[in-house]
């Protein structure tokens, strides 16, 4: 191996060395460990709205978010196309139904209006389908706006709080799901 070779190497178990041996570094900067942690200072100047959640139920949110952004995406990519069906598809997956409204009920319980602004998103979407069986291109984009307006409302009013089960029980008064044993 030349000598240039081993450059990255070392370069790397420089910096491998260097970030183990640091202290972690606090509000206070001073790495003693005393003062908040910046994970704490950005929640306090967060000042939205908090979603309290178990680990398993905000990784759930988060992936339904990520589908539902795919969603709008494909829906702008089909009407670009003229495949309303496509676009109906898209919004179907994002529009409400039993099984939607039984999920953002759970995930709301610990935070009273947050199933209401969740539950409109979904019918809003519902709107976008109906356009697109209409083949009615101007209602599709008016009914995308309103959904999309309602996701920058809601991200704008509600934020993710992980709890624990402890947690949970208090602010919903009930048990944690079945499901979130053993997280």
């Amino acid at each position: 191996m030349t000598p240039l070779a081993l450059i990255p190497a070392s370069m790397f178990t420089l910096l491998v060395v260097f970030a183990t041996s640091c202290p972690a570094q606090t509000a206070s900067g001073d790495g003693r460990g005393d003062g908040a942690s910046a994970v704490e200072m950005l929640d306090g100047m967060d000042k939205r709205r908090p979603v309290p959640l178990l680990p398993m139920m905000a990784d759930h949110q988060k992936q339904n978010m990520r589908d539902h952004l795919l969603a709008v995406q494909e829906i702008v990519a089909a009407l670009a196309g003229d495949d309303f069906a496509a676009v109906e598809k898209a919004a179907t997956r994002i529009g409400s139904s039993e099984q939607m409204a039984r999920m953002c009920t759970h995930m709301g319980a610990g935070a009273p209006g947050f199933t209401d602004e969740a539950l409109a998103f979904h019918r809003t979407a519902d709107q976008v389908a109906a356009a697109a069986r209409e083949r009615d291109r101007a209602r599709v984009l008016s009914a995308l706006g309103a959904t999309l307006q309602t996701c920058t409302s809601c991200h704008a009013t509600w934020k993710q709080q992980v709890v624990d089960e402890a947690a949970w029980e208090r602010l919903t008064s009930s048990p944690p799901p079945a499901h979130a044993a053993g997280e």
